[in-house]
């Protein structure tokens, strides 16, 4: 038996689950409350300008190979991935610029040079995390890891360092502040405190130097659009601005989706990917363990975002930080010309320039005091510079965010704490209702493309096990 699956929105993780249970016969309809797929991993266009919605980095691309693989698609055929060789930098007020390159000797050289003695405490650290990430990676490809995924391949030796947060694994480097700040700049980021942020973000590093950072070349959007047209030529059915209202069930089991417009379709399971929407949104039961926990989970705002035109010579870095000190949030500029030359014209090219925001704090100030954020940080002149002139083509706040995307809570995701990762991220399986699966960035195994992308694997394999 396989029967009839309806996946909830067309994101990384729902595009993966739907041409995953199609090539294994399941029949698959995708409700997908925009008009196109991908989700935040989707792009835009404004005034003949192409731009990234979400994403602006591939971390993970062995993450990323291994799940097209495990859908029959040979990625490098079908996508052409640029290295980035200066990935980004960090400025802070008063200390110097901290730079990361994909090579690790570049990186080590310049701290020595500003900080003596710093090059080899980076470069120990960085290989004493690589060496830990590369034993624990074969955790990522199994439906949630508990403690006993540790006891294969000598993993259980990493247990203290699992338990630890990303703040004492830092402190131990006994790197200069500012390079610290640097490496856990992806916390700041997200809106977390180091000290709260789990230990495996440290291995960050370890990737951008092993692996390495690419950028497709047509942009991240690139990837789900290939995901779905994959999907789409091997008979997954897909329903656009076709919003899911509700999961409906009976017995503790799911029987149908039905959608905003009222039409009810029939469900032997439903993949979800809208994250913990699914328990405070599209389910009737009022109360479950599910729903209750992601009631209490620390929410991801998705801040304020400008997309510019900009006349400029684009130089790397590609990504550029300003951690301007004590509790003001990090900026960050995204210049995809830097990487993708073509896309320049006449000297004109896409920028993007992003303020995240404390989740309490963006709910607070509404709409208006959100697009008041958007205004400062566009008035300030750090990120200005060798840029000759600029255009806003549209700008993003928590709230317009929200709106276009469907995010539950105007969030984007759980924040990725130590806790939360302890406790385990959201099942695939629930643990609620039969016949419900989880697929996205609120499931393990994390947040970036690849991640989710293995998570629709993964869930649909929970699938095939429980309908067959």
């Amino acid at each position: 038996m396989t029967g009839t699956t309806v996946v909830i929105g067309a994101g990384m993780g729902g595009l993966a689950a739907a041409l995953r249970l199609v090539r294994a016969g399941h029949r698959v309809i995708v409700l997908e409350a925009r008009s196109e797929p991908g989700g935040l991993a989707s792009g835009c266009n404004f005034e003949g300008f192409a731009f990234d919605a979400g994403p602006y980095i591939l971390l993970d691309r062995p993450g990323l190979e291994w799940a097209f693989k495990s859908l029959g698609i040979a990625l490098t055929e079908h996508l052409e991935l640029r290295a980035i060789e200066h990935v980004y930098s960090v400025d802070s007020p008063g200390q110097p610029a901290v730079n990361i390159y994909s090579s690790d000797a570049k990186t080590a050289a310049e701290l020595d040079r500003t900080w003596p003695g710093s090059g080899n405490r980076y470069l120990r650290f960085v290989r004493r995390t690589g060496a830990i990430e590369a034993s624990l990676r074969p955790m990522l490809y199994g439906t949630a890891p508990g403690p006993l995924a540790l006891l294969g391949g000598g993993r259980w030796r990493h247990a203290g360092f699992l338990l630890r947060s990303l703040q004492s694994v830092l402190r131990e480097s006994k790197l200069p502040p500012s390079v610290v700040n640097a490496l856990s700049i992806w916390t700041h980021v997200a809106g977390q405190r180091p000290e709260e942020a789990p230990s495996p973000l440290a291995f960050v590093s370890a990737l951008v130097h092993s692996v390495g950072c690419f950028y497709p070349k047509d942009g991240i959007r690139a990837i789900p659009a290939l995901l779905a047209r994959f999907a789409a030529e091997a008979g997954v059915e897909f329903h656009f601005n076709a919003k899911a209202r509700r999961i409906v069930s009976a017995d503790g089991k799911v029987t149908a989706v039905e959608t905003q417009t009222g039409e009810l379709i029939p469900a032997d399971a439903v993949v979800s990917d809208c994250g913990i929407a699914t328990y405070l949104d599209l389910l009737d039961a009022e109360k479950s363990r599910s729903r209750t926990r992601c009631e209490k989970l620390p929410l991801q705002s998705p801040g304020v975002c400008a997309y510019l035109a900009v006349k400029a010579k684009m130089q790397p870095p590609y990504l550029r930080f300003l951690l301007p000190g004590g509790d003001a949030r990090c900026r960050l500029l995204i210049r995809p010309g830097v990487l993708n030359p073509e896309a320049i014209s006449q000297g004109w090219c896409a920028a993007r320039l992003l303020g995240p925001m404390d989740y309490q704090a963006a709910q607070k100030l509404g709409q208006a005091g959100q697009l008041e954020n958007l205004e400062k940080l566009l008035e300030e002149n750090w990120w200005r510079g060798g840029i000759e002139e600029f255009r806003v083509l549209h700008a993003r706040t928590p709230s317009g965010w929200g709106q276009e995307y469907s995010l539950a809570r105007d969030s984007m995701n759980p924040v990725m704490t130590a806790k939360f990762m302890r406790e385990g991220r959201l099942p695939h399986r629930s643990p609620d209702l039969r016949g419900l699966y989880l697929a996205g960035s609120a499931t393990h195994p994390g947040q970036w493309v690849s991640f989710c992308a293995i998570s629709g694997i993964l869930a649909a394999d929970c699938v095939r096990e429980d309908l067959s």
